[in-house]
């Protein structure tokens, strides 16, 4: 049990649960882009975890970077998602795969891809450590999830509680809110 900003949080999914979901989702990327040199785009500041995470398992040809949008206040999504910003490289004919810690109402994800679509890259796609499939109602596949949780506040292995709980080792769920 920890404690974040007076919030109680239990452990929900272990690191090596979380280290084998990922490993399924770096094979299934793998077969999909290994021929394709993609750039992954990780959105922060969450996405730094499953980013560095995925990356160490692909063993063929890709870039990273990384891209900024803010969405969430305390424990709840606000609703409104700020411009993207960091995007240096140029995307036009190249393949993009988003890169997500998490994707519950898809408000930052469907920004993300609207924002890139402009760049007219040959492809996206997304992926994302975790998929709250019981709030996500966009018509935009996420291609590719390593794992699925019910709609309560998570934290760890990169998701934070108003900035804390980013380096806890697995998942934790909020106990009392």
């Amino acid at each position: 049990m920890v404690t974040l900003h007076n919030e109680r949080f239990e452990p929900y999914i272990g690191p090596a649960e979380l280290d084998a979901a990922i490993d399924k989702v770096a094979a299934r990327v793998a077969a999909q882009y290994g021929e394709l040199m993609p750039l992954f785009l990780g959105v922060l500041n969450g996405s730094y975890f499953f980013a560095a995470e995925l990356m160490k398992r692909l063993a063929f040809p890709c870039e990273i970077s990384f891209v900024k949008v803010a969405s969430y206040h305390g424990t709840r999504s606000s609703g409104s998602v700020k411009q993207l910003i960091g995007l240096q490289e140029s995307i036009a004919g190249r393949h993009v795969v988003v890169l997500e810690d998490i994707v519950d109402t898809g408000n930052t994800v469907m920004h993300v891809v609207e924002a890139l679509r402009e760049k007219r890259p040959a492809s996206i796609a997304i992926a994302s450590l975790l998929l709250k499939p019981d709030v996500y109602k966009k018509d935009l596949p996420i291609d590719f999830v390593a794992m699925e949780v019910p709609n309560f506040f998570v934290v760890g292995s990169g998701l934070d509680h108003d900035g804390l709980g980013r380096n806890l080792p697995g998942i934790y769920r909020i106990v009392n809110s």
